[in-house]
Formats: structure tokens, sequence, C-alpha cells
């Protein structure tokens, strides 16, 4: 080391620190352009049916047995977790309410999204990034064919439009796996099962777990794709994108929730405020 050079201390941590915060803004930056050309290739038009089907299957109807045995036993784990508590305080009839409204607001649409993230959108993202490997994506280009028109659009149209319906479905379930294992195995009465989930379940709590799906699935397909289309050379290139995408995922996924769900309760105490005495 020269006699001029003097050793700062601290140096390392910041320069490590600088150098995360500029590449994770480079990332966002990146991530946010690639976006913004999906979008405008999706308002130049939509694709075709034969594009559009077996995208809809891969994405929709094979994800269906995974997102049911998911909400399944989320159904059922509730049920397990809460009863105990609940019998200790003489509530369990209401067992279904809470149950019910933690399946339609929270645990369905999170689980399901990330069940769907790492099937779905690992495999986007090893699918483009396999292409972008074997240089099939240079090959469209080269063909005329725009490949964030060809592939992308389709599946973030996919993943937004199915997302939401597949949601649904692991709500559904999950509502029956845990009616079934309160009545059938913990002994509650059917008819007080249901009859507390109706007074504390709304509309606008099943509506509330579905429009956040409808980001969970926008976050999922442009992230995937994004990762696919910028791989690394070789399989291990295609097996980080394939990572990279479902943990990039996972994250947003927690992230969007958490101010979606302070939105959504705002809008709530907004629309319906509380009475004044019970304030």
């Amino acid at each position: 080391m020269s006699s001029g050079a003097v050793m700062q201390p601290g140096g390392g941590l910041i320069e490590s620190v600088g150098r995360f915060t500029l590449t994770s803004v480079s990332a966002i930056g990146d991530l946010a352009l690639f976006a913004a050309r999906m979008l405008r290739w999706m308002c130049a038009g939509i694709p075709s049916r034969r594009v559009m089907l077996p995208t809809l299957f891969q994405i929709g109807v094979q994800s269906i047995p995974v997102v049911m045995i998911t909400g399944g036993f989320i159904g059922m784990v509730l049920a397990v977790q809460s009863y105990e508590q609940f019998r200790l305080m003489k509530l369990e009839t209401r067992l279904g309410s809470i149950i019910n409204i933690s399946l339609v607001r929270e645990l369905g649409p999170v689980l399901a999204a990330t069940m769907l993230a790492g099937r779905v959108g690992s495999a986007i993202a090893a699918e483009l990034g396999t292409m972008r490997v074997t240089e099939q994506i240079d090959a469209l280009r080269a063909l005329g064919a725009n490949p964030v028109q060809y592939l992308v659009v389709p599946r973030f149209l996919a993943c937004v439009l199915l997302i939401p319906l597949l949601t649904a479905i692991a709500d559904a379930v999950g509502i029956l796996g845990g009616w079934f294992f309160s009545t059938k195995i913990l002994g509650i009465n059917s008819f007080h099962y249901w009859y507390h989930s109706s007074n504390y379940v709304g509309a606008y709590d099943v509506l509330s777990g579905l429009f956040k799906s409808i980001f969970f699935g926008a976050s999922i397909a442009v992230i995937s794709c994004h990762r696919g289309f910028h791989c690394g050379a070789g399989a291990e290139g295609v097996g980080q994108a394939a990572t990279d995408s479902f943990v990039y995922s996972f994250i947003v996924i927690l992230i969007l929730d958490f101010f979606l769900g302070v939105f959504i309760s705002t809008l709530y105490y907004l629309l319906w405020p509380a009475p004044v005495g019970l304030m």
C-alpha cells in the first residue's frame, strides 16, 4: 500500500451498500422498462386464439390440482390450529367465521399465488430462459416477430385472467375443507358454523382477496418473463433464472399484500365508517 493511501473505517461496508443500492435500482428500472414494453405491445393487439389457448391451459387448467390441494389443507390447518383457543373461550361454534375470513382475505390469495409462483413462474422463467440460451428468441426477432408480443403478452394475460379464478377455487375448497374437519371431526354444529360465517364474511372480503390476486398474477408474470429473457448462459443460467423468479415473486407478493391490505382496509372504513358510539 502506498504511503498516501488512507484506510477509511467501514469503507468496505459502505462500498457494499452502495453497490447493492445501485444494482437494485438498476434492476427495478430494467424491470419497469420491460413491463412498459410489454404493455405497449399488449395495447397493439390481443394475441390470437392459437397462441392463447395452450398458454391458458398450461397456466390455468394444469394448476387446478395444486391449488385445490393447497386450499383444502389451508382450511383444515386453520381449523386444527384455531379450535383449541376457541374452545377455551367457549366460542367453538364461531370457528367458521375466523377460518373463512382468514381464507378469503389473506391466506387463500397469498398461498395460492405462492404456489403458482413456484409452479407457473418457475416454468415460465425456465422455458423462456431455455429459448434465450438456444437463441430461439433471436430467431423469432430475425423472422420479423417481436418476442415480447409473441412470448410475454400471452403469459401475462393468462396469469392476470386465471390466477383470480384459481384463487376462488382455492378459497372454495379451503372453506369446504375447514367445514368438513370442523363439523365431522371436531363435532361443531354445521348450522352454527355457517350462520356465524355468513355474519362475519361478506362480499367485500371475498372481492378484496380476488382484487389482490390480480396484482399477484401480474407481478408473477412480469418477473418470471423478465428473468427468463435475461437469464445467464448455459443450464446454470436457466436454473438460476427459475430460482430468481420464484424468490423475487414471493418477496413482491408479500410487499404487495401489505400495501394492498392497508389500501383495502382504509377504503372499507371510508365507504362504511363505524358508528360514532363505537369509535
